[in-house]
């Protein structure tokens, strides 16, 4: 892998993220290839990382062996028709990580015949902690699915989905997944306020008990339920708690949820191929 060039077209955070990532585990800099239209925002790429900087795309996709496409969704379409002639006539393999563009979509812009790896990715990535799942159409071989793969790799876990349309079940789960934790933190801050604690004590207590609880669900063999029960002591505090979420039907309200993220997801996919 370490002797494959590597594009990304868009140079957010999400990109510079991966680019790191890459470089850290020792892909040479000068192997990667960034494009965007932002003139700064590739200079500071090319300041820190030391890696190759356009703002032509064009340049991008003839120099590398891959591209990644890593802009927004709503204007994929028009970045993927600009590159499709080059794509088809070097043959490079495509992975996307826009969210909510479909492989019909990406092969009837780019060409039904290229090897396209869809991706989703989250937020952790930019802290190389992200949870990723990607689904390769027919054309990519596995070679190429070894080196979507490490790529994303780069920021944290990589795992596959049989079909794509797992992948909205992956947006609901691990995309927007972040945004669920945030939102138990933070209704767990403001609580611990009206129970006497200072807002930085609170903050640095719940941040590291979220860390700490992640840590021993990704260490141990045990389930998540599992796990629960064991520091749910009879007759205790932690027990008292657990029966008021209960009460509150905590489950049935989080499986409200997902399943609204995974529909929203499902209808965001057929909007943004609609072109």
């Amino acid at each position: 892998m370490n002797t494959k060039k590597i594009g990304f077209i868009g140079g957010g955070n999400m990109a510079s993220s991966l680019i790191s990532g890459l470089i850290a585990s020792g892909h040479p800099a000068d192997l990667l290839w960034v494009s965007d239209t932002n003139q700064n925002a590739l200079d500071a790429l090319s300041a820190k990382l030391h890696v190759n900087v356009s703002v032509d795309n064009s340049v991008v996709v003839n120099e590398v062996d891959v591209i990644v496409l890593a802009v927004k969704p709503q204007i994929l379409h028009s970045v993927a028709t600009q590159i499709a002639s080059i794509v088809q006539q070097r043959n490079v393999l495509v992975v996307s990580i826009a969210a909510g563009i479909s492989q019909e979509s990406l092969a009837k812009w780019l060409g039904s015949a290229i090897a396209i790896v869809r991706c989703m990715p989250n937020t952790p990535a930019l802290v190389r902690t992200g949870a990723t799942a990607l689904h390769a159409n027919a054309a990519v071989n596995d070679a190429q699915k070894n080196l979507a793969e490490n790529i994303l790799r780069a920021v944290g876990i990589s795992l596959w989905v049989e079909h794509e349309s797992e992948l909205d079940a992956v947006t609901a789960i691990s995309g927007s997944g972040p945004a669920y934790f945030f939102l138990l933190m933070e209704a767990m801050e403001q609580t611990a306020s009206e129970l006497g604690l200072r807002e930085d004590t609170a903050q640095l207590l719940i941040q590291q008990t979220a860390l700490g609880a992640a840590k021993i669900a990704l260490e141990s063999d045990e389930s998540s339920r599992q796990l629960r029960q064991r520091v749910t002591s009879p007759g205790g505090t932690t027990e008292k708690a657990i029966q008021t979420f209960e009460e509150g039907r905590f489950k049935q309200l989080v499986a409200k949820a997902l399943h609204a993220a995974r529909d929203r997801s499902v209808e965001m996919s057929k909007q943004l191929g609609e072109k």
